[in-house]
C-alpha cells in the first residue's frame, strides 16, 4: 500500500484564508474526528493542523482509526503531529479519554453492499456507530458534534425535481435492503435530532453530496474518479452506462470550508446539504475530464440512451447554506479536475 502524497499547500492555504473567521472560533479547542482516516476526515485534519501552524490556534486532535499501523504508514505526516492522538476502535463500541469542545462525526461505510451481510454491516456501522458517539459526546457537557449524512437520505430523486432542497419529505422504501446505507443514514439522523432535542449533544446534520478532488479514489465506484483514472492512463475515458445521468461536483477544499462553517455556527438540529448546484451530465463530465487532461482524449459511451426514460439525477439545492451561512463555492469544476490530475501525478 503506497503513501499518498501530502494535500496540495495551495489549496491548505487557500482553506486558511477564506475560513480564518471559522478558524479562529477553534482556537485552543479539543476537536474528536471519527472517520478522520476517509476522504473526507483526511483534508478536514489536514487543513486543521495547516491552519494549527500557520496561526497558532493550539488545537488538539483525537482521530478514531481502526488500525493505527496502517494510518501511521499511510499518512506519517499527520500521525506524527504533535497536536494528534491516534485512538484505535470500532465507531460503535470506541472510548474516549478526555473532554473534547467538539467532534466531528465523519465515519462512513461505504454506500455499495452486495450481500445480506454487508448491507447488514453497514446500517450497524452508521445506527450503532451514531448512538455510540452520542453517549461518548455527551459524556463531555453538550459538545458540538457536525454528523456527515447523506443526500442518500432522499431517496432516489425525481427526474423532474431539478434541485433537491432540505424539506423534500419523500425518502428510500424503508423494506428494500439495497437501500439500507440510505435508511440507516436516516435513522442517524433522526437520532441526533432526539439528542439535540433532548440537550445532550448539539449537533448539525451536513447531507454530503458528490465531490472531486486530491485523495478521491480513482479505481472505485465513483465516476469521477474513474474517469480520471482513464485519463491519466491516456485514455480512452470510458463511460459504461449511457451518459446521461446527472451529477454534481464540489471540490474537496470548498468541501471543507463549508464543514467549518457548519461546525461553528450551523444550527443545531438542522440538516444542510453540502455539495454544488451546478448540475452536469455524466457524459459531459467526461468530456469536461478529457479536455482538461488535453492530448485529444476519446470519450466512449458504452450505450445509447432510452427516449422514452428520463435521465435520473442526484444534485442539491444548497440555497439554504447560502441564504443562512453565506456559503459558496469558488473553485469551478475544470480546475477542480485540474488539481485532481495534477496530484494523481505529483506522488
Amino acid at each position: 500500500m503506497s503513501t499518498p502524497p501530502p494535500l496540495p499547500e495551495r489549496d491548505l492555504a487557500e482553506i486558511m484564508t477564506l475560513a480564518e473567521d471559522d478558524l479562529r472560533e477553534l482556537e485552543g479547542a479539543r476537536i474528536f474526528v471519527t472517520g478522520g482516516t476517509g476522504f473526507v476526515g483526511t483534508w478536514l485534519v489536514e487543513a486543521l493542523l495547516a491552519a494549527d501552524r500557520e496561526l497558532d490556534l493550539r488545537l488538539g486532535l483525537t482521530l478514531l482509526t481502526r488500525d493505527q499501523t496502517t494510518y501511521r504508514r499511510r499518512r506519517p505526516h499527520l500521525a506524527g503531529d504533535e497536536s494528534v492522538t491516534l485512538m484505535e476502535g470500532d465507531v460503535r463500541t470506541f472510548t474516549a479519554d478526555g473532554h473534547h469542545d467538539f467532534m466531528v462525526h465523519a465515519a462512513a461505510s461505504t454506500s455499495t453492499a452486495r450481500t445480506p451481510a454487508e448491507r447488514t454491516a453497514i446500517y450497524s456501522s452508521i445506527v450503532d456507530g451514531m448512538e455510540r458517539v452520542i453517549e461518548v459526546a455527551s459524556s463531555w457537557g453538550r459538545p458540538r458534534l457536525l454528523f456527515t449524512s447523506s443526500g442518500a437520505v432522499y431517496g432516489t430523486q425525481p427526474p423532474d425535481l431539478m434541485l433537491i432542497p432540505e424539506n423534500h419529505l419523500e425518502g428510500p422504501d424503508p423494506l428494500d435492503t439495497a437501500m439500507s446505507y440510505h435508511g440507516a443514514k436516516r435513522a442517524a439522523e433522526l437520532r441526533s435530532a432526539l439528542a439535540t432535542e433532548s440537550g445532550a449533544v448539539d449537533v448539525v446534520v451536513a447531507r454530503l453530496f458528490a465531490f472531486v478532488g486530491p485523495l478521491l479514489p480513482i479505481d472505485q465506484h465513483f465516476a469521477v474518479g474513474n474517469f480520471v483514472k482513464d485519463a491519466l492512463a491516456g485514455g480512452p475515458i470510458r463511460i459504461e452506462g449511457d451518459g446521461t445521468p446527472y451529477r454534481s461536483y464540489q471540490y474537496a477544499g470548498d468541501l471543507v470550508r463549508w464543514m467549518l462553517r457548519l461546525l461553528v455556527s450551523g444550527e443545531p438540529g438542522r440538516a444542510y446539504n453540502v455539495g454544488s448546484s451546478n448540475a452536469i451530465s455524466i457524459g459531459d463530465l467526461a468530456q469536461v475530464v478529457a479536455d482538461v487532461a488535453g492530448g485529444g482524449l476519446e470519450v466512449r459511451i458504452a450505450c445509447e440512451p432510452d427516449p422514452d426514460r428520463r435521465a435520473s439525477r442526484y444534485v442539491p439545492d444548497t440555497s439554504l447554506a447560502k441564504e443562512e451561512l453565506d456559503l459558496v463555492n469558488v473553485v469551478g469544476l475544470a480546475e477542480s479536475i485540474r488539481r485532481t490530475l495534477d496530484w494523481n501525478t505529483s506522488g
